[in-house]
């Protein structure tokens, strides 16, 4: 059969329709995400989560979502949390089958001593650093262990010992006995379970032992049923070991499995300026380089939500990247301009003034206001207009000034005219300064034959600003964003610096600004789009009724991907 333009964009595709053809699985298909619950999850997760779900979907199988925590050193109850909620918000749904590695913690124990009473594993006293100096080279074979050899009894009676907490944390080890002169280093004997004396976030204080990652992924794959497990390349060379746990478990074990997984491999998502590893990111979380794994300048799904980005977005952003069999970074860009697209038909235009300049309009009546109607969609009426006051003092840009203007400049200046978005054609008459020079105040004059839609002046200026009314807007504080770090591979460092030493100090720009009323009559997941600035959405952790924060969630062009100032 030939093979369609989505499997050529999507090769995990193509196996599964051969798989299918051929019978395999019975017909089933049966996938999983298996976050460890050591950190936020980010947006390279949301392509390997928004991947298993939609197979799963399509396919018309299952989808689990299993926490692999094997590791509670790093483990906390608040990544577990958070991992549901940020999964749920990209729209995957997992039904009844949410599963914890701990869940099978007993099972897995009675697997590991099937493999010693088998002779393939024993326990080993050997450290940490003599084990990886007894690993051999790439191009040297490894050196057997001295405890190799261990009996099948002592081994059993050791590894029950060490699951009683006898010994001390690193003074004994299980390890698989497959092949010390093996070309593939994980399989020269590779540790599967470690000692371990750590408060467990589910279990408890039950077990001093827990399975490493490479023992415990595979198993905890065949115990579900999994027909294909989709991992990222790095995991490439743990493929040969991931067989030899599975194939283990089938002839040792097989009331505990519920059939073969196949474990297939795809580039991981790495994007421009910014950072992918969890340890990284936790360092920036720990070190204080960032508020939290939340913090709107994270890639990760909490940073992006609070942010404002949409799931639709992350969505659109997944599927056009596609899935690889080779490594790449993403522009920046790209995700930028898929949130723009997401939200150029749903965000609703409001006039916000970022860095206010107070305009004084002299010949209109102190007491009168004009409420002007706007569109909320340009272009598309059933998106409905709301109400605009506008008074004799007002707000612009400051930005919309220039004292000394340059050819072709369109804006306001001395003796020129520009129109008030949606209102009237003004001119600066004065400018005002304060003791250093600094342009405080305008002075101005409206036309009132000019009034958008009903101008009868015909006067013809080129320059269109937003404006606010200084007595109606709210007050409000924005927040501007630009990439966390100024190196589009932020490990590109010199000798002795380190990743941290490329963030951007100007990733974070705090503005006091002031917007519309008619923002009063959103709900806080609103989505605004304010005129000429960009896209804006309120912060759901800080902003109140009587302390508006916006976050600017992308600009109208690439404002994420500015390099340096």
């Amino acid at each position: 059969m030939p093979e369609s333009n989505e499997e050529k964009s999507n090769f995990i595709l193509a196996i599964i329709n051969k798989d299918l053809d051929e019978g395999k699985n019975q017909g089933r298909i049966h996938t999983r995400f298996p976050p460890e619950p050591s950190g936020y999850i980010h947006i390279g997760h949301a392509k390997a989560i928004l991947l298993n779900y939609s197979i799963a979907r399509d396919y018309k199988g299952k989808f689990n979502l299993r926490f692999d925590d094997t590791n509670p050193i790093k483990e906390e109850q608040e990544f577990v949390d958070s991992i549901i909620r940020d999964i749920q918000w990209l729209g995957a749904e997992w039904e009844d089958r949410l599963f914890f590695t701990s869940d099978y913690f007993d099972t897995k124990y009675e697997f590991a001593c099937r493999l010693i009473k088998a002779g393939r594993a024993y326990v080993c006293d050997l450290s940490p650093d003599e084990i990886r100096a007894y690993r051999g080279t790439l191009t040297e074979p490894g050196i057997d262990s001295p405890y190799r050899n261990r009996s099948v009894e002592d081994n059993l009676d050791l590894f029950s010992r060490m699951k009683n907490g006898e010994f001390l944390d690193g003074s004994k080890v299980l390890r698989a006995k497959i092949d010390m002169a093996s070309g593939n280093l994980n399989m020269r004997d590779p540790v599967i379970y470690r000692v371990l004396h750590a408060h467990h976030h589910r279990t408890g204080d039950k077990w001093c032992i827990y399975p490493m990652y490479d023992f415990d992924h595979p198993f905890s794959d065949a115990i579900e049923g999994i027909t294909h497990s989709l991992c990222s390349l790095e995991f490439t060379d743990n493929r040969p070991l991931y067989d030899w746990i599975v194939d283990n478990a089938l002839e040792l074990f097989p009331e505990a499995v519920k059939g073969r997984p196949r474990q297939y491999e795809f580039a991981r998502l790495n994007i421009t300026n910014t950072v992918m590893s969890k340890r990284k990111l936790r360092r920036l979380v720990e070190e204080g380089f960032v508020q939290g794994w939340d913090d709107p300048r994270m890639p990760t799904i909490a940073g992006l939500r609070r942010r404002g980005v949409t799931p639709e977005a992350v969505a659109d952003f997944c599927d056009r990247i596609g899935v690889a069999r080779s490594t790449s970074t993403v522009d920046m860009a790209l995700l930028e301009h898929c949130i723009r697209e997401d939200l150029n038909t749903k965000a609703h235009r409001i006039m916000g003034v970022l860095e206010p300049l107070k305009v004084v309009i002299t010949n209109w009546p102190e007491d009168r206001v004009e409420w002007l109607e706007l569109d909320n969609l340009p272009g598309n009426e059933d998106a409905g207009r709301h109400l605009a006051p506008m008074a004799r003092e007002i707000y612009i840009e400051e930005g919309d000034f220039l004292e000394d203007p340059p050819k072709k400049y369109h804006r306001l200046s001395p003796g020129k005219e520009v129109r008030l978005k949606g209102a009237y054609i003004i001119k600066c008459e004065e400018v005002i300064k304060d003791s250093t020079g600094k342009v405080v105040e305008l002075r101005c004059t409206y036309d009132p034959n000019t009034k958008s839609g009903e101008d009868s002046s015909g006067k013809k200026v080129r320059g269109v600003i937003h404006w606010v009314s200084a007595e109606h807007g709210l007050r409000a504080t924005v927040r501007i964003y630009e990439t966390l770090f100024l190196n589009e591979n932020p490990d590109d460092t010199e000798e002795g610096q380190d990743f941290t030493d490329n963030i951007n100090p100007h990733s974070l720009e705090v503005l006091n600004c002031i917007v519309e009323p008619a923002v009063e009559k959103y709900d806080r997941q609103s989505r605004f789009q304010f005129i000429r600035k960009g896209y804006f959405y309120q912060d759901p952790k800080d902003s109140s009724k009587d302390n508006l924060v916006y976050n600017q969630i992308v600009g109208l062009r690439d404002s994420w991907g500015k390099k340096n100032k």
